[in-house]
């Protein structure tokens, strides 16, 4: 029954309970679900990135110091860089879609940090696939790659492939560091403006 005076529901009170969804929890599952993907971000870049900093400064070294043969300790960096050009495209991709699904805009992809995810992958797809191609192409007429002749075309092409392989992991490693502070930028800068 309505008052004719107030015009409010007799026995209702403006404070009373609401079936709908509060505010707040709609909020609270945004901010939860943000987390939970900025924390993929991160963890994906900072999983690759420690990949690239040990196989170049534990694993490469390591292996041809403890094994001493250096055709065993070349074969396990070649398998180890590798398996980690996989993972590594992968946690890139990854860190791409989630980002895109954090923000609903295909323009994250343009921010910087982005653009540092995305020349880890253009690097780690020319390591993998047209520098250590030619490297395997050559390994194959050689016994061993130290077994040639130092100054024949098969080693002395070999040797700059090699060279070029560590510019490019270098490259990598740079970018990767570089989107790391973007990120972190990134995360300041919403914090203020919040």
């Amino acid at each position: 029954e309505r008052s004719p005076h107030t015009g409010e529901v007799k026995g209702s009170s403006p404070l009373s309970p609401t079936t709908s969804k509060c505010p707040s929890d709609h909020s609270s599952e945004k901010l939860l679900m943000t987390t939970l993907q900025r924390t993929i971000e991160f963890l994906s870049l900072s999983l690759w990135l420690g990949g690239e900093v040990f196989l170049a400064f534990v694993m490469a070294p390591g292996a041809f110091y403890v094994l001493g043969n250096d055709a065993q300790a070349g074969a396990m960096v070649r398998y180890g860089l590798g398996h980690m050009h996989v993972v590594g495209a992968f946690c890139g991709l990854l860190f791409l879609v989630t980002r895109v699904m954090r923000t609903g805009k295909f323009a994250s992809l343009v921010k910087p940090a982005s653009l540092c995810v995305m020349v880890m992958i253009t690097l780690t797809i020319i390591s993998q696939y047209t520098v250590m191609a030619k490297m395997s192409s050559l390994r194959a007429p050689m016994r061993s790659i130290h077994a040639p002749v130092m100054d024949s075309p098969e080693w002395v092409e070999f040797n700059r492939l090699h060279h070029l392989v560590v510019l490019v992991e270098g490259g990598v490693m740079l970018a990767g560091v570089a989107g790391l502070h973007l990120l972190v930028r990134e995360l300041r800068s919403n914090s203020t403006e919040a």
